[in-house]
């Protein structure tokens, strides 16, 4: 069997990674261990999130799936983070996980040049230092000229639950047991991480009435190409645990895997167990719990905050602590699981790997947590497999341009020790990479690529010239009695100078709804408030490019694949061993490396100068 390009693994990174390859006119084939697996949502049926929304805003700009996809699935959406500034807000979406995966797999199967096949990849052939072929479990070999590898969390998978440990991956699907030797013996470094999940209760067993209703609200869809379609909303509530609940568990933390030494790997710090909770923040009272449903028509309630991995017996002691949970029956238990994943210092910024050509990874398999981040990594991975089989430079975005930009940099030049999370503090110009304007940013190099349709660019294009034309309209001075009612109402005395659309706009308390009677032509609500956040932030906007023009000259000045940094005696020899170590493609990834200070950069330049380099 012949392919261009072929993924392994079909979740969230990889059907990203198949789709954006077969779109790009390479026969793709994706092998995954079972139909189930594809866009399965094994943790928290959701989407989005506190910066995972821009990263879902951000694939849907490029022409990836997942936004399409997860507005189609909605139980509920909310914008996080609405009452701090326009950079950090955050669209969250509940999804039914069945109907999530239902449509994925439809368009998965429905794409012209992709053929997802049943099967376990055990072996990756290379020769020279070159992908060549992939075996299967089931004897067969598919010639490829690159690889994909989105296996998540299946590698060596190992469910654990108090003293019971399986050979598993996540929900009961099989584990890949085979592939981890064939990683090692191309060179490639594997590492041990761990995640968790909290259990599933029955519905029916639910007391509702003694949780909190946790509405949704009618707020924006992740795509930009997706119609503001009405949707039955389910309500998630929430609850709290209590001393009743803290006391069980440290009265059995001796049968925790995490404590008392069945589990060594590294778990998220940021989505910690229950038991790391109640061990770690002795003093607080009390722990919020949401119970969000994992369809319109399951019978099943996630518990999110009681990830958990103590026996069975213990789980039953502690959920039934919780209010509205006395009598819960619980349809699955929480478990950990420990997977084998790459050392992220081992790929290029294009995620193909720096030990074997043609060799591409995304997902939790470099080390990170959460469906948007593998979403993300999928999609550019399949990218630059397909551009490099065509011979063209690999895309690769910027911390400047793009949440993605800051995760996959942040992989593959400082590394990670934790499954890493993306959060909006990591993105050091979060005030120009905003939810509203992904499009804007985006989507000219998605169409240049050739996966933005010439629907989605046309769209951008009318939405640009009508900020443009808002933008110019903003120094219109507006008549001092139409806009004297606005200032009354947010509390604010109107200057004695004539005052501008651009000044109503600026103020703290104006939103786009209020400056929309100002106008004198019709815009539409989405467009009007990208303009009005361009229009806050200006001031800040000009400060960040002026950061980012610096930043930029550094980026420009490549240091040659073979530099011998060890010939540079006044380096430091931590920053010598960390640059020879990663070997940065310029001197600004060079300047992010963990260990390497700006003196560092100094002498690195001074260096490449006298070789004219």
């Amino acid at each position: 069997m012949n392919a261009d390009i072929v993924v392994i693994g079909g979740g969230h990174a990889g059907v990203e990674a198949a789709l954006a390859s077969a779109r790009l006119n390479k026969k793709t084939v994706m092998l995954c261990l079972d139909f189930g697996t594809v866009s399965l949502m094994p943790c928290n049926p959701s989407i989005g999130g506190t910066a995972k929304g821009h990263l879902v805003r951000e694939v849907d700009a490029l022409g990836g799936e997942m936004g399409i996809i997860a507005d189609k699935a909605l139980l509920q959406i909310k914008m996080l983070n609405s009452a701090k500034g326009p950079a950090v807000f955050s669209l969250r979406g509940q999804e039914d996980k069945k109907v999530y995966h239902e449509l994925m797999l439809d368009v998965v199967r429905g794409t012209k040049n992709l053929e997802v096949i049943d099967d376990e990849a055990v072996e990756i052939v290379a020769d020279g230092g070159k992908v060549q072929a992939v075996l299967t479990a089931k004897g067969e070999k598919i010639d490829c000229k690159a690889v994909v590898l989105a296996a998540g969390v299946y590698l060596n998978g190992e469910i654990i639950i108090g003293d019971y440990v399986k050979k598993s991956g996540p929900s009961g699907f099989a584990a890949a047991n085979k592939l981890s030797d064939s990683l090692i013996k191309l060179g490639l470094p594997l590492r041990r991480f761990k995640t968790g999940t909290p259990a599933r209760i029955y519905r029916d067993s639910l007391d509702f009435d003694k949780m909190e209703i946790q509405r949704g609200e009618d707020v924006d869809r992740f795509s930009f190409m997706s119609p503001h379609a009405t949707f039955e909303e389910e309500p998630c509530y929430l609850t709290y645990t209590n001393e009743k609940t803290h006391k069980i568990i440290l009265d059995n933390i001796d049968r925790s895997p995490l404590y008392n030494g069945t589990i060594k790997s590294t778990g998220p710090r940021y989505c910690p167990s229950i038991e790391t909770k109640v061990v770690r923040f002795k003093d607080k009272e009390r722990h919020q719990i949401f119970v969000e449903p994992e369809g319109a028509n399951s019978d099943e309630m996630y518990v999110q905050g009681m990830s958990t991995s103590l026996p069975h017996d213990v789980q039953e002691q502690m959920y039934r602590t919780l209010p509205g949970f006395e009598h819960c029956r619980f349809a699955k238990y929480g478990y950990a699981i420990e997977y084998d994943c790459i050392d992220s210092l081992s790929m290029y910024p294009s995620l193909e790997s720096k030990v074997v050509e043609g060799f591409f990874s995304a997902g939790q398999i470099n080390g990170s947590s959460g469906y948007e981040e593998a979403a993300a990594q999928g999609l550019i991975a399949g990218i630059n497999a397909a551009r490099k089989l065509d011979g063209k430079e690999p895309v690769v975005l910027g911390r400047d341009q793009a949440y993605i930009g800051v995760l996959i940099d942040d992989l593959v030049t400082k590394g990670t020790n934790e499954p890493y999370r993306m959060m909006t503090a990591r993105a050091e110009h979060r005030i120009m990479l905003r939810q509203d304007n992904a499009d804007m940013r985006l989507t000219p190099i998605g169409y240049e690529i050739g996966l933005a349709t010439i629907d989605r660019y046309a769209r951008m294009c009318a939405k640009k010239e009508n900020i443009e034309r808002i933008i110019e309209f903003s120094s219109t001075a507006l008549p001092r009695a139409q806009v004297a009612p606005l200032f009354e109402r947010i509390g604010e005395i109107m200057p004695p100078k004539a005052i501008t659309f651009g000044d109503v706009c600026r103020r703290p308390l104006v939103n786009a709804a209020d400056v929309k009677p100002f106008l004198p032509f019709e815009v539409d609500d989405e467009t009007l408030n990208a303009a009005v956040v361009e229009l806050k932030y200006e001031g800040y906007l000009k400060k960040e490019e002026a950061q980012i023009k610096e930043q930029q000259r550094l980026e420009s000045k490549l240091i040659p694949a073979d530099f011998d940094y060890a010939a540079v005696k006044a380096l430091r020899i931590e920053a010598r061993e960390k640059l020879a170590s990663i070997r940065p493609l310029n001197l600004g990834q060079a300047s992010r490396i963990s260990g390497v200070s700006p003196a560092d950069i100094a002498v690195l330049i001074v260096a490449l100068r006298q070789l004219n380099i």
